[in-house]
């Protein structure tokens, strides 16, 4: 083989001709080993690429003859196959602070909706098929008995999210026709998605009334038309207008609804089965309320305050939910068998409330005891300490946790956690001291995600069960911070 030898001047720059062919790197002994664990294709095709790479590096002047000995050939051509068979989407730890985080998948599912969807993909299920008649069924029929125990509906079916449930819904019941909706009710759901948006996806034409800040019932009344189809209510769950307002309540408008023969349809996004109150949490409507206050239909999501999958839950009276089920877009807009199977697991817990705050993620970081939290905090800063020390200040601090995803906006959650301060003689190199960290902790096999404030790294230790997931990382951070 023509690898350059062994007995090379270290530190002089390798030349094109110094590169193997591509027949001769596969025959590498620790190469073979790699195809034989991972196939001729990706070993190949990752081979072609680094020596691309390292052709160019060399045309430039920039390769060290080190780079192509064998064994660094076959070492950087091992790790470039890891990274690229490394999962893209990885657990991480959420010391943010924010209990229901966006970018961090949102809800966390609850331990019996893990092993019910493993169950469930590990071999076939009877996603659309009866059991007990031995005939096609309705994938829907997994969780809709499920919804209408806990809200109480006529009828129940569900969307891969809960932008599909409102736009799903307005298509169905609207489309073609007017539906009016209060100007301080046209939110942004999330990514530029906009309620005026949506309406015009579904297809019906948007009547707006009343002012930013104040809407009457009497403002819903004279824009009723005979092209009118719905009365929208679209509760602002990611923001809050305080001062002079007024709103009219579902109750009110469910008189005006049966008399003019209209659906009112009430949208709750954060989609909360329960009476947060009840936990000394900030009260939040729920499905069963409105459902109660007389709406046709209700649309929430899934994987907010709800505490499960990605999906958009639509309940309401009979006669509504199957011209949704029936409509066409329904079939591009429906769950797959991996939420379906989450959701139903998931819903299931809510038969039992009083064992919530131990079983569901969600609720149980958000009512865990500030005590609890301060006594989590405590176990993670000595080990911090160690490791950080003298270059970082590690102390325990008070620090305030939200719900997240536009659920609750305005209100805080008192929390403890962790404070990292630069250790520095000024103000300056404090950013790059602090991005330093943050680089090093996103490096770790499961990466800790905090956030920064005031020029400190702040840990908040309130959705951290264990400290173990952080301690059995520490010696790898030192390395990364050497």
């Amino acid at each position: 083989m023509s690898l350059p030898e062994k007995s090379v001047v270290h530190g002089s720059k390798a030349r094109l001709q110094d590169l193997p062919s591509i027949d001769k790197l596969l025959r590498l002994p620790a190469v073979q080993t790699a195809v034989h664990a991972h196939g001729h294709t990706l070993v190949t095709t990752q081979a072609r690429a680094m020596l691309d790479s390292l052709r160019t590096q060399a045309m430039n002047g920039e390769l060290d003859i080190d780079a192509v000995q064998e064994e660094a050939l076959s070492s950087s051509l091992a790790e470039r196959i890891e990274r690229m068979l490394s999962p893209r989407m990885r657990r991480v730890v959420n010391l943010t602070g924010t209990v229901i985080h966006t970018n961090l998948g949102r809800a966390v599912l609850p331990e019996a909706a893990v092993r019910h969807l493993v169950a469930m993909m590990e071999g076939p299920n009877n996603l659309e098929y009866d059991l007990d008649t031995g005939s096609r069924g309705d994938r829907d029929s997994i969780v809709e008995g499920l919804l209408c125990e806990i809200t109480g509906a006529q009828a129940a079916t569900v969307v891969n999210n809960n932008a599909a449930a409102v736009l799903l819904s307005i298509a169905a019941l609207a489309g073609g026709r007017e539906v009016i909706v209060s100007r301080g009710e046209l939110v942004e759901i999330g990514g530029a998605f906009r309620m005026p948006d949506v309406m015009a996806s579904a297809g019906a034409r948007m009547v707006e009334v009343g002012t930013t800040n104040r809407t009457h019932l009497a403002d819903y009344e004279r824009a009723i038309t005979a092209q009118t189809a719905m009365l929208m209510k679209v509760h602002t769950s990611n923001y809050a207008i305080e001062g002079f307002t007024s709103a009219v309540p579902e109750s009110q408008l469910a008189g005006l609804a049966r008399e003019r023969r209209l659906v009112l349809n009430s949208d709750l996004g954060s989609g909360s089965l329960i009476d947060l109150g009840k936990y000394g949490l900030p009260k939040e409507p729920t499905p069963q309320e409105k459902l109660a206050d007389g709406c046709g239909v209700v649309t929430f999501s899934g994987d907010k305050l709800l505490g499960g999958p990605q999906a958009g839950l639509i309940v309401g009276e009979r006669e509504f939910i199957q011209k949704i089920r029936k409509f066409p877009m329904k079939r591009a807009l429906r769950l797959s068998k991996l939420p379906l199977a989450a959701l139903e697991a998931t819903l299931t817990l809510y038969l039992q409330p009083e064992l919530l705050t131990r079983d569901l993620p969600t609720l149980r970081w958000l009512t865990r005891p500030l005590a609890q939290i301060e006594a989590i905090a405590q176990d993670l800063l000595e080990p911090l300490h160690t490791v950080l020390s003298p270059r970082y200040a590690v102390a325990l601090a008070s620090m305030s946790s939200q719900v997240g995803s536009g659920s609750l906006p305005v209100d805080r959650l008192p929390s403890v956690g962790l404070a990292i301060a630069p250790v520095l003689p000024g103000k300056r190199g404090i950013g790059s001291a602090l991005e330093t960290l943050l680089a090093a902790l996103r490096s770790l096999p499961q990466p800790i995600i905090g956030r920064i404030t005031d020029d400190k790294l702040y840990l908040d230790c309130r959705c951290l069960d264990n400290v173990r997931v952080v301690t059995v990382q520490l010696d790898r951070l030192k390395e990364l911070l050497a």
